[in-house]
C-alpha cells in the first residue's frame, strides 16, 4: 500500500530494491507529496522508500486525514475491459473504496476516480498489467 498522499511520477529503476515488481504500485516510483502544508514538495530518496511502501510513517502526514494508505487489486478482466479496485485504508481499517474501469479498445479509462492522487497510483499500477495482455 503506498502512500495515500504520495503522488507517482516516472517509473524508476530498480536500484536499492530487490523485487521491484513486489512493491504496491508494482514497481518504484518518483513523484511528490500532497499533504497539506508539503504539496508538490519531492521526497529524498530515503523518504520516497517511504512513499512507496506508505502505511502513515511519514512525518508530514497531517494528524487527522482520510486515509493512511491505497490498496489496488485487478478484479474483472476481459478481453475488453480491466476493472481495477481500490481500498483505502486508516489505522489498518478499509474506509472508501471502488473500482475504477479501463477499456482495452479504446485504451482508456471509463470510470476515473475523482481524486486525482488516487486516479495518478491506479494508472500505475494498472500499466504493467495491462502491458502483459488479456488474460
Amino acid at each position: 500500500m503506498c502512500c495515500f498522499y504520495f503522488i507517482p511520477g516516472k517509473r524508476q529503476q530498480a536500484g536499492c530494491w530487490v523485487h521491484p515488481q513486489r512493491l504496491p504500485l508494482g514497481n518504484a516510483f518518483d513523484g511528490c507529496c500532497s499533504a497539506p502544508g508539503y504539496e508538490g514538495q519531492q521526497p529524498t530518496d530515503e523518504e520516497l522508500k517511504q512513499c512507496n511502501l506508505g502505511y502513515a510513517r511519514c512525518w508530514r502526514l497531517p494528524a487527522e486525514r482520510a486515509a493512511d494508505a491505497v490498496r489496488f487489486s485487478v478484479g474483472q478482466d476481459t478481453s475488453a475491459e480491466v476493472e481495477i479496485s481500490y481500498v483505502c485504508e486508516l489505522k489498518h481499517q478499509p474506509g472508501a473504496y471502488g473500482n475504477l474501469v479501463y477499456s482495452r479498445a479504446a485504451s482508456a479509462w471509463l470510470s476515473t476516480h475523482d481524486d486525482p492522487r488516487i486516479q495518478r497510483k491506479a494508472e500505475c499500477f494498472a500499466e504493467p498489467y495491462l502491458l502483459r495482455g488479456p488474460r
